[in-house]
């Protein structure tokens, strides 16, 4: 076992090392200016996408808000709260200015899997829409080296299938079970029966029902989160312009050890940044592609538009408001008991329990609401990856296998659970990035095409 953990400790150094973000990095700097910055551009346009009235035409399973929403409900959740406050405690403040950057070409990054599931995405014998990064490598990159695309999306599915349970099953239901017994004394076999409940009955329904509670669940949990963060940035308002100040002092110059902050180089920043931004919106990752090919849509690039706004949300929003919590609030430089600087979910609670009363319920529940999302989401990510690899007949056994899962793994030591998921997470993006970049010329070409008409139209 102990050689075994030191392989994936390897494995890990790679998957979320400097190589892996440097490739993610530079894939979505490539599809940015390729695209003429169109992603940024278009934030504006994405929005009035989202929350149109109007009725396109279009195939497909679930509404494109909808599909958005199961995205965010995958990608919302620890890595905004604890990911967040573990970047900055050993980044320190320059970290929150790398999550930003990375966010902001991950937006390329994500339009293209998005358009890239719509266009290649296919129907199986019960007439649903599934696609993802298996499918755009398989028919996409299949066009013109079948080999290559086979074996790419065949490598996907392998790891996506895993990590799903890792990643959004284990280490979610664990995390919500532990905050809610430390908070409110809840057994964590009680969570792991409740939550099973919950997951059993909205999973058994497909797309369509997860898609639905998503769309309700989802806004309504960042709106509430957003809110109470605004709510305490209001409270340290006038540490702000000083907040706002590390961020961009540190992104360049190292941080000085304060207080139980134990100081962070600008290459900490860097790469704790970079990682816990990536590991937030997981673009580049592909697994929110899998949500998007549902969608109905009668043009990809519409798709694309809204699905970029996702690694908008998620990073440039609900994460910022976690950062200036912890840095307004001074937090980050509390001592903790172990005579160290204090890290994690419990780093972000203590930053809200120290400027109003009651805040650690805040995170806790927040935090539960996020873990559960996520379950959600991913449940339906592995469920493709599994049908891809296997056969439709044989959900109903994965749907099973899923609730197990989380009864199972609410009380239970997930270490070696976490590492292997997290290391099969990161290597998606390998057989994704590849796609996305022998691709490219497709989504530039239809993007262009897009966006001309529309001028042309106007």
């Amino acid at each position: 076992m102990e050689r075994l953990n030191s392989f994936i400790n390897q494995v890990n150094a790679f998957a979320w090392g400097p190589p892996m973000l440097g490739m993610l990095g530079v894939t979505g700097v490539l599809l940015t200016v390729g695209m003429v910055f169109m992603p940024w551009r278009k934030v504006g346009y994405g929005f009035r996408l989202l929350f149109e009235k109007s009725e396109h035409g279009g195939e497909g399973e679930v509404k494109p808000f909808n599909a958005l929403m199961t995205a965010l409900s995958a990608t919302v959740g620890t890595g905004n709260i604890a990911g967040v406050a573990t970047a900055i405690a050993l980044g320190g403040p320059g970290a929150v200015f790398y999550m930003w950057l990375i966010a902001l070409f991950g937006m390329a990054t994500k339009y293209a899997e998005a358009v890239c599931a719509v266009t290649y995405r296919e129907v199986d014998k019960s007439g649903r829409y599934v696609g993802g990064p298996m499918y755009y490598l398989r028919n996409g990159v299949g066009e013109f080296a079948p080999e290559l695309g086979r074996w790419l999306g065949l490598a996907f599915a392998v790891f996506g299938a895993v990590a799903a349970f890792g990643i959004g099953n284990a280490v979610q239901v664990n995390s919500m079970a532990a905050a809610l017994g430390e908070t409110f004394s809840v057994p964590k076999i009680v969570t792991g029966v409740i939550v099973a409940v919950l997951v059993g009955f909205v999973i058994i329904g497909g797309i369509r029902r997860i898609a639905e509670v998503a769309g309700k669940l989802v806004p309504a949990m960042i709106v509430l989160y957003v809110g109470a963060s605004l709510l305490v940035i209001l409270i340290n308002v006038a540490e702000v312009p000083k907040a706002i100040g590390l961020i961009f002092k540190h992104a360049f110059a190292p941080a000085a050890a304060t207080g139980g902050f134990a100081g962070a180089a600008v290459a900490a920043a860097v790469r704790f940044g970079v990682a816990r931004g990536v590991f937030s919106n997981e673009s580049g990752l592909g697994s929110a592609a899998i949500a998007h090919a549902a969608a109905k849509t009668d043009n990809p690039v519409r798709q694309g538009v809204i699905a970029m706004l996702g690694t908008f949300i998620d990073t440039i929003i609900v994460c910022t408001m976690t950062a200036l919590v912890i840095l307004t609030s001074g937090a980050w430089t509390v001592m903790g008991t172990d005579g160290g600087g204090l890290t994690g979910a419990v780093l972000t609670s203590t930053a809200f329990q120290h400027s109003m009363a009651g805040g650690q319920y805040i995170v806790t529940i927040a935090l539960a609401l996020f873990a559960f999302t996520t379950i959600l989401g991913w449940s339906y990510y592995g469920e493709r990856c599994w049908q891809y690899l296997f056969s439709e007949k044989s959900l109903i056994l994965y749907r099973g296998l899923w609730i197990v899962a989380v009864l199972g793994f609410a009380d239970v030591k997930v270490d070696f659970v976490w590492n292997v998921s997290d290391t099969l997470n990161g290597l998606m993006a390998v057989p994704n990035l590849v796609g996305l970049l022998l691709l490219a010329p497709m989504v530039f070409k239809v993007t262009h095409e897009y966006f001309a008409a529309q001028n042309n139209s106007a």
